[in-house]
């Protein structure tokens, strides 16, 4: 799980960002508003925590951005302000969850692992990772905004593939799941459906690669 941090007391992210790394994670650090906005319009990050009082541009300023661009992305924001007022403030610009300084990390990394999971379960219809957004209910994915035309055939294998992120996928799977779906006509091999979703998902920030002998496995592109 690659995470942004965004916290300008440099004393503190060096101790949250090797906490986070002992964690699992892969933390990198933005000690300003600017390069934690830059970052995460950037690259594929999948949460962010946000300190508000970021220099240069305030924590509350990069939510509201990041969260128009990117409406899925969990998000964590930090902060000494610990009134009702300051919550809401930050719950209402777009925050998935907020917790006050001080604080014992095993609550921060258990807050991060609690987003994580509902992003990753799929709990809400709506995911987004990378450039992509995915909404079940709607039938509808997008890469940077733009909708992603899929066949009923490739629309149940890319949702197999999404579904299972970071496993493996075996062909018996994707025979299973296609096999209530009869409306394609000359429906043709799994490797083609595999070959036109690996060429509509080129700038999404995800690929599938084939695990030889076994099957097929969706998973995030490294940051360039």
């Amino acid at each position: 799980m690659k995470l942004l941090l965004a916290e300008d007391d440099a004393i503190l992210a060096d101790a949250l960002a090797s906490s986070l790394r002992k964690a699992g994670f892969e933390p990198e650090v933005a000690n300003n508003g600017a390069v934690a906005e830059y970052l995460l319009l950037k690259h594929n990050f999948d949460l962010a925590v946000l300190d508000i009082g970021l220099p240069l541009v305030d924590g509350l300023t990069v939510l509201k951005r990041v969260r128009a661009a990117r409406p899925t992305l969990p998000m964590l924001i930090l902060t000494a302000l610990d009134g009702l007022d300051d919550r809401v403030a930050g719950l209402n610009a777009g925050a998935d969850d907020y917790l006050t300084k001080p604080f014992d990390f095993p609550e921060l990394e258990a807050r991060i692992r609690a987003l994580l999971r509902r992003t990753r379960t799929g709990n809400g219809p709506v995911q987004q990772m990378g450039r992509l957004t995915f909404d079940r209910d709607a039938r509808r994915a997008s890469v940077g905004g733009e909708m992603l035309e899929l066949s009923p055939r490739e629309w149940m294998l890319f949702d197999l593939l999404l579904t299972q992120r970071d496993k493996v996928v075996t062909k018996d799977q994707i025979a299973e799941t296609w096999a209530v779906e009869r409306s394609e006509s000359n429906p043709g091999s799994i490797e083609v459906y595999i070959h036109r979703l690996r060429r509509k998902l080129e700038t999404s920030g995800l690929a599938i690669r084939t695990v030889r002998g076994l099957g097929y496995l969706l998973e995030a592109e490294p940051a360039a």
